[in-house]
């Protein structure tokens, strides 16, 4: 456990495959990918430390969507992985097991790897020993210490001095539309497609589970557009002096946003900051880039 200080942003790196574990853009899915694989901050996940009935667990939520590593205890693994499905999902509730972790290592304190033991059941697991093409990551219903592919390495990413730019909208042609909006019959599909996003200033009591909160339909996954239309709405046009982080569920710890948005069409909640005040000078970054080892 004292791998996995509160507030810090870790690698997990896979002990047999030398690749990491990293958040997938459908918003649910986990795989294990390289070092660097885009976008990099869905290979990094921030620890969120709690205490429950006097006991340690140690949650993570990812970098680049907020969401929460968890056990899918309805669902098999995929086809030619052990266990259960990794998945992520919101923490929505105090008592929600699916999130939770005991982290252990291999000897029993000395070693260099580390068992994600789940409090349910099971242990976070590479996959594909003898089937290289195989990526996948899943919860072993076994909480033995001997197969290296439950091993991981924990790499502690820096924080990085400000927010990084965000990235630039892939969509090749406006097609003449407006870019504040983003949608027209020359589009992608994936622009088309939208999601609801609720938002709250950071100056606001945080709670989402009131009603009647602001809210609009969004179009597409740009962050940057993204950041516009919230601008627009929340923070006065104040536009480029706006940031914006994510709450994945009712209990989740705000993830900053920069990062292009998942593909799922689920809600999103998002705090407003206005660049400059003391509230969003606070928000840490991690550093996806700095060398390590």
């Amino acid at each position: 456990m004292d791998l996995f200080a509160d507030g810090i942003h870790v690698r997990l790196r896979s002990r047999v495959h030398g690749t990491y574990l990293h958040a997938d853009d459908d918003g649910i899915g986990v795989s294990l990918r390289p070092r660097g694989y885009d976008p990099p901050l869905a290979g990094v996940w921030r620890v969120h430390r709690v205490q429950r009935h006097g006991i340690d667990y140690v949650l993570l939520h990812g970098a680049a969507y907020g969401r929460y590593l968890a056990l899918s205890p309805g669902e098999p693994a995929p086809r030619w992985c052990r266990g259960r499905r990794a998945v992520q999902r919101g923490y929505d509730d105090p008592e929600q097991d699916a999130v939770m972790w005991r982290p252990a290592r291999t000897d029993g304190g000395r070693g260099d790897y580390v068992l994600m033991r789940h409090v349910y059941n099971g242990t976070l697991r590479a996959n594909g020993r003898f089937r290289i093409w195989n990526n996948g990551v899943s919860i072993d219903e076994y909480f033995g210490t001997r197969s290296t592919m439950r091993h991981w390495v924990v790499e502690v990413v820096p924080p990085r001095q400000g927010p990084p730019p965000l990235p630039v909208p892939s969509t090749p042609n406006l097609g003449g539309c407006s870019i504040l909006f983003w949608r027209c019959n020359k589009e992608e599909p994936e622009a088309s497609r939208r999601r609801r996003i609720r938002y709250l200033r950071s100056d606001q009591p945080l709670n989402f589970g009131q009603a009647n909160l602001p809210a609009f339909c969004f179009y597409g996954r740009s962050v940057l557009n993204l950041r516009t239309q919230v601008g627009i709405r929340a923070n006065e046009g104040e536009v480029f002096g706006t940031r914006m982080c994510v709450q994945a569920g009712l209990y989740g710890r705000l993830t900053p946003l920069v990062t292009d948005l998942h593909h799922s069409e689920e809600p999103m909640n998002i705090v407003v900051y206005t660049a400059g005040a003391p509230d969003a000078e606070a928000l840490v970054y991690p550093d996806a880039d700095a060398q390590g080892p």
